[in-house]
């Protein structure tokens, strides 16, 4: 009796899995690699350019105070032998005080920008999953991956067709 039941089951298992095969093949599938949209639309091109103007003159305003500094450590540097002793002790808190101004100016500058570098490719992340939710609906996608998948094939990758919708809608 348990030989008749362990080939009973075994009939039953490679029937379902020949049939969970079958029902398999019915789906459609795509695959986007999210990378090379960001590098490839022109959104992101334009948030790069938005912010790059945004922050310029202060960029500016951080490099012409690097200078500054620069030039007062070079000062203190190559006069220290003939400067009084408060003249010295006074420019090297002039140095220390602008060391920590600069340092305080510059971490205050990368906070700003990568908020804002988040805040709009927030934006840009949010119009990619649009573009691939119209173009899964459009094409009748059962099911669209993206990240973590180790290979797909061309036949699924839609990729270039999301490239293609978010230049389509830049202009």
């Amino acid at each position: 009796m348990s030989k008749l039941n362990l080939i009973l089951g075994l009939g039953i298992a490679a029937s379902v899995a020949l049939s969970s095969n079958v029902a398999a093949a019915d789906y459609k599938i795509g695959v986007v690699q999210a990378v090379r949209v960001l590098e490839a639309a022109p959104q992101a091109e334009a948030a790069k350019k938005k912010l790059e103007t945004e922050f310029a003159g202060k960029d500016k305003s951080l490099v012409g105070k690097q200078k500054e500094l620069k030039s007062m450590e070079d000062r203190a540097q190559k006069d220290a032998a003939i400067m009084s002793e408060s003249e010295r002790a006074r420019l090297e808190r002039d140095v220390m005080n602008m060391r920590r101004e600069l340092k305080r100016d510059s971490d205050e500058f990368r906070d700003d920008v990568n908020f804002r570098r988040n805040e709009e490719f927030a934006k840009i992340q949010k119009m990619i999953v649009e573009a691939i939710q119209s173009i899964a609906a459009e094409q009748k996608y059962d099911l669209v991956l993206g990240e973590g998948v180790i290979f797909a094939s061309k036949a699924v990758d839609i990729t270039d067709l999301v490239i293609d919708r978010l230049k389509k809608s830049a202009k």
